[in-house]
């Protein structure tokens, strides 16, 4: 059946970001592999682990990824030859390099071989036919101590795109040309119309194809997502979609709530661990450095305001210039010990940011 998701996404390669489409290097803080694996390990990654999988890289990820990461090996693993031209040609416009484009299978234990410090997966094993099954496979190439961003549909934020993907089957209508005839004729103020006016999705080709003409396209509930989770060793980590709470057990009961109140919940993004050693935050013998992807966002000249777009889940300080004199101090690693109380306490919620990375 992985023929199928290949066949489509040859014909819709996805994302369809314009190729002149660029970030901004602080705005992919949240990819940074040092970042990530002092975060949840207290330690910078291993010369083994500074490696990067991007398992189901679609059209654009590459880019950005390479961005957070300069020097860094990734791994750009696809079942789609058009999304891969793709995803080469934005990061040759953008001259970013030192990445491996691979056509395979995250099911094939000779795609992608080895292990990896950091693998972003998102969106993709919900396309699986066991996505358990691509669930381990991803934890097989993680190295010790290596991080997984896992991003997967939720029922509640998918319940409209399922709707319609099920009057679409009833229907007869399986091509993009069809279902944009049926959005010219659905009348104002309809839940169809109010749907697809709402949805940047909608607004082209490979959008419509992904979200309504999907050959699978599987949807969870949070229990659900979490007892997937449980069938591995991986040790489920932080939420970090748009509202999540930091503590994980109390964002779990949070999307339960919304669930069981029939409310909308967004889609799960959680990064797990293998094997974690847990994060050594503020102690005395741990050392603070500036997250790399972030040098440019305090960089002297650069005299304006600074709004991070949040890749948390949650708000990002703003960065002023008094703020980023403070996080100047931190280009190279500084020892936590040589810190007053007043210093540690304005560091703290850099550090729950992920701007500070603290390490041993």
């Amino acid at each position: 059946m992985n023929d199928d998701l290949r066949r489509h996404y040859e014909r819709y390669p996805y994302p369809r970001y314009p190729f002149l489409a660029s970030v901004r290097p602080f705005d992919t803080y949240a990819l940074n592999l040092d970042a990530l694996h002092a975060c949840f390990n207290g330690a910078l990654p291993s010369s083994h682990a500074r490696r990067i999988l991007l398992a189901g890289c679609g059209s654009f990820s590459p880019y950005p990824t390479s961005v957070a990461n300069p020097g860094v090996p990734i791994t750009a693993l696809d079942l789609s030859a058009a999304n891969l031209r793709r995803a080469r040609l934005h990061c040759l416009l953008h001259g970013r390099a030192g990445i491996t484009f691979e056509r395979g299978d995250i099911l094939n234990p000779a795609s992608a071989s080895g292990e990896y410090g950091f693998i972003d997966s998102f969106g993709v094993i919900h396309h699986l036919a066991d996505p358990l099954e691509g669930l381990r496979a991803l934890e097989r190439r993680l190295a010790p101590g290596g991080i997984l961003r896992l991003m997967v549909y939720s029922r509640g934020a998918r319940r409209g795109a399922e709707s319609i993907r099920k009057a679409l089957r009833l229907l007869g209508i399986g091509d993009v040309a069809g279902v944009k005839r049926l959005m010219g004729r659905a009348p104002a103020g309809s839940r169809f119309r109010q749907y697809v006016d709402a949805s940047d999705e909608a607004a082209f080709d490979a959008g419509i194809a992904d979200a309504f003409l999907h050959p699978r396209a599987r949807t969870y509930r949070i229990d659900d997502f979490m007892a997937l989770v449980g069938e591995t060793g991986l040790t489920s980590l932080m939420f970090t979609h748009a509202g999540a709470l930091l503590p994980l057990p109390e964002e779990v009961a949070r999307l339960r709530t919304l669930e069981r109140d029939g409310e909308e919940t967004p889609n799960f993004i959680l990064y797990l661990g293998r094997q974690p050693r847990g994060g050594c935050g503020l102690s005395s013998d741990a050392r603070l450095m500036l997250n790399p992807a972030l040098r440019k966002a305090v960089a002297p000249l650069r005299l304006a305001p600074v709004v991070i777009q949040p890749r948390l889940g949650r708000p990002n300080p703003c960065l002023g210039f008094a703020e980023k004199r403070f996080l100047r101090r931190f280009v190279s690693p500084v020892p936590v010990a040589s810190l007053t109380p007043d210093e540690r306490e304005r560091a703290r919620p850099f550090l729950d940011a992920l701007f500070l990375v603290a390490f041993r």
